[in-house]
């Protein structure tokens, strides 16, 4: 069994932020394998499945971003997963816009959603498929970056870069059943 995970926000007024374009992801993804988000579990939506013989959960955590982990946790233990069957699928802003890039371990990059799942879990030892969002510009003398780079992962995708998004949604959908049929080095072979 595989536990995928897609990080984002929690309601209507956050659906289209750049924060979300891991649950962005996973809508896409359970579409085309028609598996719907029927169930609220562990501070979760999920979705459950069978994709080419392998029984997936997907989750969309409700806990807001920051406190992802926990909800991580809770399902892990639940369906007595190590941390190497889980797949998380977040933003980057160190990636240029629509860039996708998989890799297992390593640290959060500042990303606060994987921070909580490492700290929740005792491990980074997991498989992530990062999409790239971009960076907001930074002035040489501001001060205020930091509340700029919130703003920023807060914001909406314009309408050009919801376009732009569209080829990198389906590529991280196809790199998912990469991951579930034939595994991590051939995915990230192929998508990286």
């Amino acid at each position: 069994m595989k536990l995928i995970i897609g990080l984002g926000n929690p309601g209507q007024g956050y659906s289209n932020n750049r924060h979300n374009i891991g649950f962005m992801c996973l809508t896409y993804f359970a579409k085309e394998h028609k598996i719907g988000f029927d169930k609220k579990q562990a501070d979760a939506r999920i979705g459950r499945g069978r994709i080419e013989d392998i029984d997936v959960v997907l989750a969309k955590p409700q806990t807001y971003m920051n406190l992802s982990g926990k909800s991580v946790n809770r399902l892990m233990h639940k369906y007595k997963l190590k941390p190497e069957d889980i797949i998380v699928i977040h933003d980057d802003m160190d990636l240029p816009l629509g860039k996708v890039r998989i890799r297992m371990g390593g640290s959060s990059g500042g990303h606060n959603g994987i921070n909580s799942i490492i700290q929740e879990i005792g491990t980074h030892e997991f498989i992530r498929i990062k999409i790239g969002i971009g960076r907001p510009e930074k002035d040489e003398d501001d001060m205020f970056y930091d509340r700029d780079v919130v703003d920023y992962v807060l914001s909406n995708f314009s309408q050009d870069e919801k376009k732009q998004l569209e080829p990198s949604i389906e590529k991280v959908s196809s790199a998912i059943l990469c991951l579930l049929t034939d595994g991590l080095e051939p995915a990230m072979n192929r998508f990286n």
